[in-house]
């Protein structure tokens, strides 16, 4: 679980399901990206990291966490 994603899109005080329609994404998979079971192309990774404000490069880390 990517819990350093849920706490910045709480930060924003945004859903889910608003923050996938800014970036363009379903719910669904914005919800797979929280929960780790999927990672973001480049292009997504950088609208999310837009939105959220953080730097789009942490999805690709070597920590288990991210």
């Amino acid at each position: 679980m990517r819990v350093w994603l849920i706490e910045r899109r709480k930060k924003q005080q945004m859903t889910q399901l608003a923050v996938a329609r800014k970036i363009g994404i379903t719910r669904a998979y914005y919800a797979q990206l929280e929960l780790a079971s999927r990672s973001p192309s480049i292009k997504v990774a950088k609208k999310l990291a837009d939105v959220l404000d953080f730097e789009w490069t942490v999805f690709y880390n070597d920590d288990p966490e991210n």
